[in-house]
């Protein structure tokens, strides 16, 4: 029987590398509470179930949106209020005593796929409280036997001060020691790197210098050449020039997650159609099923994408209609996941 075991032990590691390979590259969308006309948690639970969403992102530990995703075989990426973050650097308590509250009645039914420390507080006054908050949180989880959930947080591309071509990603100056330590966090314990990524506002903001075709995934052609990498939308540019920005800090082995990304349907004249928000999300979710990016091509993004609702207590404007569905769960426009 002794002898079975090397074959036994080879056998489980496959089945977890497969069932790791299997998770990896997927799909989900960002749930925001950011409404007073919104569904109920459990009705919202069913819709996701309804259109084979596998995945969710909520930016808060909201209780009843936790109780309705018990046992739904959601994946979670669940996030900690930014105002939380400072207590969370700086006391190991307040940390255990959230991991206690908003983790440890869920682990069972839930699967965390991470925790979320604050949301685009990089760059920013917070930007130094991040690293040692993520270090609590990861400790607050072991103590109470939850180290396989990841501790990561999410950062827009403006922490970045050079992105193109994607080669030259780096960070900025006035990051990069927050990040250094936080990507060698990530790369030690096997998490990855939440990103916010929109094309939508590099073309709105830039129309006559870049084209359509490029942002919503429609071109034929290579766009942009960088030494033997070819790129053909600016989404794969945008990851790319993340995964470079990782390496010049010695964490090129960090995955990259695009926790949000999308297009509005409506706020901002001719750039904001339900057609070109359905082209552009439509093309990113067959895309990421599909493939890799130039510089990772054997490695599918996950990707989030921004937003399950229109929310009419946000901002106005193309704020308000990034959603997928209105409150009442109808489609602003089809999406096949």
């Amino acid at each position: 029987m002794a002898s079975l075991l090397p074959s036994i032990s080879v056998v489980c590691v496959l089945i977890i590398y497969l069932s790791f390979l299997a998770d990896g590259g997927g799909i989900g969308v960002n749930y925001g509470l950011l409404g007073n006309n919104l569904p109920p948690p459990s009705n919202v639970v069913n819709l996701l179930k309804s259109r084979n969403i596998g995945r969710v992102r909520i930016f808060s530990p909201d209780l009843n949106v936790l109780d309705a995703l018990q046992n739904s075989g959601i994946q979670v990426i669940i996030g900690t209020f930014n105002q939380d973050i400072p207590s969370l650097a700086g006391d190991i308590n307040f940390a255990k005593a959230w991991v206690q509250s908003k983790i440890v009645p869920y682990a069972q039914t839930i699967r965390f796929r991470c925790i979320s420390i604050g949301n685009e507080v990089i760059p920013g006054d917070m930007t130094n409280s991040v690293f040692p908050a993520m270090q609590n949180m990861n400790a607050a989880l072991k103590y109470f036997n939850l180290g396989g959930i990841p501790v990561s947080t999410a950062v827009p591309l403006n922490s970045l001060g050079a992105s193109y071509p994607p080669s030259y990603g780096d960070f900025s100056g006035a990051v990069k020691p927050a990040m250094r330590d936080i990507a060698g966090f990530l790369a030690y314990n096997g998490f990855p790197l939440l990103v916010t990524a929109y094309p939508y506002f590099a073309y709105a903001n830039e129309p006559g210098s870049i084209s359509l075709p490029y942002v919503l995934f429609t071109s034929p052609d290579v766009v942009v050449r960088d030494g033997d990498l070819g790129y053909t939308n600016m989404f794969d540019a945008m990851v790319d020039a993340v995964y470079s920005a990782l390496e010049k800090v010695g964490a090129g082995g960090v995955e990259v997650v695009i926790c949000e990304t999308g297009w509005p349907s409506q706020g901002n004249g001719d750039f904001t159609t339900p057609e070109l928000a359905r082209t552009y999300n439509q093309n990113l979710l067959n895309h990421v099923r599909a493939s890799g990016t130039p510089k990772r091509p054997n490695k599918n993004v996950e990707t989030y994408v921004f937003a399950l609702f229109n929310e009419n207590q946000k901002d106005p404007g193309v704020e308000q209609h990034f959603g997928l569905f209105y409150p009442d769960m109808t489609e602003v426009y089809h999406i096949n996941f």
